[in-house]
């Protein structure tokens, strides 16, 4: 496997103090907030700090933000206190959308729900977390 390429199998891993659960590249695609909820209680089994879900466990309708799949999906994330790294290349759907693409630059000013194209990008974007918290 290398750092681009999604887990054949869960694994569960610790990179820069923050344990990982990073999903399997198969599986269920997440379609709704439950889906996301019995992500998250995986995740929780694994005493996960950050869930690296594939993007293509994704529902395609979670690209299509019209369809309300993605903000159900994040808010149900976002609630129970679940952060959240959709890992792999999205780059289809920003240049489809417009309005995709702003929400992906708006999630990823945040701390708990990212885009990124790699486990190697969560990486970076877990230590820029740590020094701006000063941990």
């Amino acid at each position: 496997m290398t750092k681009d390429d999604p887990p054949i199998s869960a694994t569960s891993f610790i990179l820069h103090g923050v344990q990982i659960y990073a999903c399997a590249a198969a599986g269920k695609k997440l379609r709704t907030g439950r889906d996301a909820t019995d992500m998250m209680s995986e995740g929780f089994e694994h005493q996960a700090e950050v869930l690296a879900i594939p993007a293509e466990r994704f529902d395609e309708d979670f690209y299509r933000l019209r369809t309300g799949v993605a903000g159900e999906i994040v808010q149900k994330f976002m609630r129970y206190g679940g952060r959240v790294a959709v890992v792999g290349d999205i780059s289809q759907y920003i240049a489809a959308s417009d309005a995709f693409r702003d929400f992906v630059r708006e999630t990823n000013r945040g701390n708990t729900f990212w885009f990124v194209a790699n486990i190697e990008e969560l990486g970076t974007r877990l230590e820029r977390a740590r020094a701006k918290s000063g941990s």
